[in-house]
Formats: C-alpha cells, structure tokens, sequence
C-alpha cells in the first residue's frame, strides 16, 4: 500500500482510465448485469453518476485503480436509501481498494443524510463482495434465486444486501 493514495471526484478526463478495467469487469460475466455490448460511450452512461449521484475515483499513487457510484436508490418517496456500485481494477486486487472505496460510499451516504444503503443484486458467487459489505454491517435481506446467469456458474442468486444508518 502506498502513502500516495486518495479517492476525490471523478471528473470526464477520468472515464478513459476507468473505462479498460469497467469493460474487463463486465465482459467477464461474474459481478454486474451491464449490457454485454458496452462501448466506451454507453459504459461512460451506465457508471459516471450526475447529481445527486456521486462517481468517485481511488488513485494510488497517480493511476486510477478502482471507481464507485452511489446515490439514491429509488427516485421519489424511495430517495432516503442510497445504493453503490464498486469496481477495483483486477491488477490491484488484495490492495485494499474495495475496502477503502466501500467505507468511502458508507460514509458519503452518512454525510448526505441517508436513512440507509440498499443492494440490488450482490452476486452469491461474488464471494469477496459479499464478504466486504457483511464485514462493514450489511446484512442479506433476500436472495433471488437464479437471478444472475454468471459465465462461470450459470445461474446464480442475487443478494440484496441493506445497511441501517440511522
């Protein structure tokens, strides 16, 4: 781990750094539902948040090495309970990236008011997501079973994962 590192807000100049690891992470089939055809410009839509959602970026030491989204989960009446997306560059995994980016969206989703975060789909398989969230407090609250089809395992539940903040 390096003493140059920081997360602090990700600007356009920064989708073109992100954008290598998001298509490898997603053309993998593992962790996210995107559309199997992205390009640079409709990844670029799926992930860099306008307000009052929030795309941050960790650099460590200059180099982009992981990204988060977050903000509301449900428009409206559901706007009190934010959701997050992570994605660690595989070349710094066991880095400490995802920990740091994950207790980055908790406290943001504190400092922003919300009642508490809400996952989605949190893939079964995505054994080392599912691990990081339950050690920061996230409980599984359902599964759906066969809700994801993984390249690897085929079919395979989602997680939906909630943390109270208040």
């Amino acid at each position: 781990m390096t003493l140059d590192r920081r997360i602090r807000t990700a600007t356009d100049d920064d989708w073109p750094r992100v954008w290598p690891f998001f298509a490898e992470i997603v053309a993998a089939g593992e962790t996210y539902a995107f559309p199997e055809d992205l390009t640079d410009e409709t990844g670029r839509g799926w992930w860099m948040e306008e307000a009052p959602g929030h795309t941050v970026v960790l650099e460590d030491d200059g180099r982009v090495v992981g990204s988060a989204k977050m903000g509301p989960n449900r428009p409206g009446r559901g706007d009190h309970v934010g959701t997050a997306s992570f994605m660690v560059d595989p070349a710094a995994a066991g880095r400490g990236v995802g920990r740091a980016l994950a207790s980055y969206v908790v406290a943001w989703h504190r400092e922003q008011g919300f009642s508490g975060i809400q996952f989605n789909a949190v893939v079964e398989t995505n054994a080392a997501a599912v691990h990081l969230w339950q050690s920061l407090g996230f409980e599984i609250v359902g599964t759906v079973p066969g809700a994801y089809r993984s390249a690897a395992h085929g079919r395979v539940g989602l997680h939906v994962m909630y943390l109270a903040l208040d």
